[in-house]
């Protein structure tokens, strides 16, 4: 059974005007346990609202939406709030840390909407987690003290310190470098192979989309089918070398951007995939 399975998800919104914009037209996917996918399309596709309500920070409009066997897109919303807050957790381009608080406290916040979890277990979880992320040494240094590496760094620590089975992260390279942004990747796939989790990035880095086992291509709406187009995949191909390749030899990572932009970049339909080299 995947983990998430959406069929026919539509979501529209009303515009100021009273008109009805539909963003999401009849989105079918499939997201396996510890499978790393990639959304890929132009800005305004509609790929963060398929995000936001994966993450049920959204409700569809119509469609299914499983998560584990259960419909949540029907469910309540006290069951939502349990399994987004128990089973989802969030990677943001921009940081989003609470800058009045230490690293160390930035990541106790989702602890403090768990049951049963005192002062010092929040802190020895805390804790733990900052030094899965290699930042032990800074739990007490507050977030405008901290490289921009550093600051998503603990933003991943404090979206993994519930062992999420899902990690949503929307570009979570794109306020970074290169090399800063191959790290936080790396860092993000080791850790949801720990444990187990799915791990989807939204992302206009064909390095990044390289990296994932699935790619889909989201354009107006719908999950469209590009594998066979011979561009898309040679885009692909020289993003995932870059990926791979020294700092000294990345420097043709913008030609393969410059390429996959004007290609879509996109690799599978719904029920289709391609794996993806792993840097």
């Amino acid at each position: 059974m995947s983990l998430v399975s959406v069929r026919g998800l539509r979501k529209s919104v009303q515009l100021p005007d009273g008109t009805p914009l539909e963003i999401l037209r009849g989105v079918d996917l499939e997201v396996d346990a510890g499978t790393r996918v990639a959304i890929v399309g132009r800005s305004g596709s509609g790929k963060s609202t398929l995000l936001n309500v994966l993450g049920l920070l959204d409700t569809p409009t119509e469609g299914v939406h499983e998560f584990d066997g259960v419909d949540v897109g029907r469910a309540g919303s006290l069951r939502r709030d349990r399994i987004r807050g128990d089973e989802v957790g969030f990677v943001f381009q921009q940081f989003n840390l609470l800058q009045g608080r230490t690293a160390i406290e930035n990541v106790e916040v989702p602890l403090l909407y768990a049951t049963g979890r005192t002062f010092w277990r929040r802190r020895r979880l805390a804790l733990e987690m900052l030094d899965r992320v290699g930042l032990a040494d800074r739990g007490d240094t507050q977030p405008h003290r901290l490289s921009g590496g550093e600051q998503q760094r603990v933003a991943i620590a404090r979206a993994l310190v519930r062992e999420p089975r899902l990690i949503l992260a929307d570009e979570p390279t794109g306020a970074l470098d290169v090399d800063t942004g191959r790290s936080v990747m790396e860092l993000l796939e080791t850790v949801a192979a720990e444990t187990g989790a799915a791990l989807m990035t939204i992302t206009h880095d064909p390095a990044v989309a390289a990296r994932a086992d699935v790619v889909h291509r989201i354009d107006h709406g719908v999950v469209v089918d590009a594998a066979v187009d011979a561009v898309v995949d040679a885009a692909v191909a020289s993003a995932s070398a870059s990926a791979s390749a020294s700092a000294a030899a990345s420097a043709s990572a913008p030609a393969s951007a410059s390429a996959a932009a004007s290609a879509g970049i996109g690799v599978a339909s719904p029920g289709e995939s391609r794996t993806g080299a792993a840097a």
